[in-house]
């Protein structure tokens, strides 16, 4: 069998694809910043001493990390117009989906975070005057802040493989578009690979600015 990767460069191919990478990038750079707001509601919630928001915050986790991606995604995009008679959109029904889903990971990350901040700290806060809200604001999350960006920059890369799923319900994004070529074509392998690629370099920048953001935010109290 012979492969012909000139085809990804015959005609508009390539700008086909990078429209799909474009969409990408956009779904996933709004269900992130969907995921932690919702994560950060959800991590205080766990955090809180008020019962309701607690068991309401438990029951998302439980819920979000529990059933796959694509059952949500479908729930929302075919379910609710079944269920409510509520018009959906494609795209907006991808991106929530995403943000809800990876929100409840993001959340154990942002909890984890200001867990492991010494319980002195707060302490310190609180005898200096501080209310809980102004000691979580002023010293807790800053210092909770550096360690939620490795563990942020993995679970947005995670979002962005996941992001795929959203072909499923006809949103043009890189793998729709590839596998629009794919059948136009019959060249599997070759679009395959080519967005393979692709998503290999825009992970990885993900990963780079990631680690940018470390060092900038580094103290240099940090082991090396």
């Amino acid at each position: 069998m012979s492969f012909d990767f000139s085809v990804v460069f015959l005609g508009k191919n390539v700008h086909f694809l990078l429209y799909g990478l474009m969409s990408t990038a956009f779904f996933s750079v709004a269900g992130f910043m969907l995921s932690l707001m919702v994560g950060t509601i959800i991590a205080f919630g766990q955090l809180s001493s008020i019962k309701p928001y607690r068991y309401f915050s438990l029951a998302y986790l439980s819920w979000f990390r529990a059933t796959p991606l694509l059952v949500q995604l479908f729930l929302l995009y075919y379910g609710l117009p079944i269920l409510f008679h509520i018009d959906t959109v494609a795209w907006i029904s991808g991106v929530i989906a995403l943000g809800m889903y990876s929100g409840s990971y993001a959340s154990q990350i942002i909890r984890g975070a200001i867990q492991s901040i010494d319980r002195g700290q707060m302490e310190a806060g609180r005898s200096l005057g501080f209310s809980y809200t102004q000691t979580m604001i002023k010293i807790i999350i800053p210092q909770a802040f550096f360690r939620m960006l490795a563990p942020l920059t993995n679970e947005f890369i995670s979002l962005t493989k996941n992001s795929s799923l959203l072909s499923t319900i006809t949103v043009a994004e890189l793998f729709r578009q590839a596998n629009i070529l794919i059948a136009n074509t019959y060249r599997t392998i070759e679009f395959l690979l080519a967005i393979a690629v692709l998503y290999y370099l825009f992970n990885n920048l993900i990963g780079y600015l990631g680690m940018k953001l470390e060092k900038h935010f580094r103290t240099g109290g940090e082991l090396q």
